[in-house]
């Protein structure tokens, strides 16, 4: 269900720290919008050096942009993006001031996954004891 996508200046994050954060990402999400962990979607998207600017200058920062179902309590949503930051710190080492989490929303009406229209937050049982989930 949930689409995070992680920017990075190429060579900023090596093969085991992308797989450490995307299980934290996964660990958060899940546990935050009670959605099981195999429903969490973890890409990384490394671009060039010379294409990474921050104030109009190069820079090397990591951007995390999510996904969620429209819905979810603001606190949750709110704590999900505090938590996912803090975790991406740890994880990666990059500082604080460098990262940035932002938490993107549209209906669940909007979003298909394996075919089926996926439920409104809430609706996550229903939705998973589908014959064919």
């Amino acid at each position: 269900m949930p689409i995070y996508t992680c920017t990075t200046a190429q060579g900023t994050l090596e093969v085991a720290t992308k797989g450490e954060l995307a299980g934290e990402i996964t660990r958060i999400h899940s546990e935050i919008n009670h959605v099981p962990p195999a429903y969490v979607n973890v890409v990384f998207a490394e671009q060039p050096q010379d294409s990474v600017y921050v104030g109009g200058q190069p820079g090397a920062p990591l951007l995390i942009t999510g996904w969620a179902r429209r819905g979810h309590p603001q606190e949750e949503t709110t704590r999900l993006a505090l938590e996912l930051s803090a975790a991406a710190v740890r994880v990666t080492g990059i500082p604080e001031r460098r990262v940035l989490v932002v938490i993107q929303d549209s209906p669940a009406r909007s979003a298909v996954e394996g075919g089926h229209v996926l439920p409104d937050p809430g609706h996550e049982k229903e939705w998973m004891s589908r014959p064919d989930a």
